[in-house]
């Protein structure tokens, strides 16, 4: 028998995970967002930029878990990005890159408290702030494409970093 949202036994826990939106500012990404958080339970999103879609469109995909998962809006990335350095935050980077590590090797060696970044719809993250993470991440891909939608990608690595959290 299928489980409802109201029989299921998924125990609630919060993971010591901040998600970092650098520019994505589509409502419906916005608000798959906010479902991913609160599925993996992340401690906060912060999105980044001017342009931010949070309206109707976003709530309606939201399912309301905007209302108890903890957010805040920046302008800048780099302030947030700042910020988390100084208080010793283990960045992660979601981005293919020259140096970028698979994911599906990529190994969580820290007891700080995590911050994913993820990039801009279209341009990905900056060279600015992939020269200040600890580590970059990316999802192998076996197409003819080289990326994947924002919060399908920020899905299988969250997937992959509280598995190994809760190792």
């Amino acid at each position: 028998m299928q489980l409802d949202h109201y029989t299921t036994n998924f125990k609630q826990q919060q993971h010591p995970i901040t998600v970092v939106c650098d520019n994505v500012n589509n409502a419906p990404n916005i608000g798959s967002l906010f479902r991913t958080a609160d599925a993996f339970g992340v401690e906060e999103l912060i999105f980044c930029g001017t342009d931010l879609q949070l309206g109707r469109r976003m709530a309606k995909t939201s399912r309301a878990t905007e209302k108890y998962v903890s957010h805040r809006i920046n302008e800048t990335i780099e302030t947030v990005i700042n910020d988390f350095k100084s208080n010793n935050y283990y960045l992660i980077a979601l981005e293919i890159s020259e140096t970028s590590q698979p994911l599906s090797t990529f190994t969580l060696k820290t007891d700080r408290p995590i911050v994913l970044i993820l990039g801009d719809e279209k341009f990905g993250i900056s060279n600015t702030i992939l020269s200040q993470v600890d580590a970059t991440i990316h999802i192998n891909m076996y197409g003819n494409n080289s990326s994947m939608n924002v919060v399908q990608a920020t899905s299988i690595a969250l997937y992959e970093l509280t598995k190994q959290l809760n190792a």
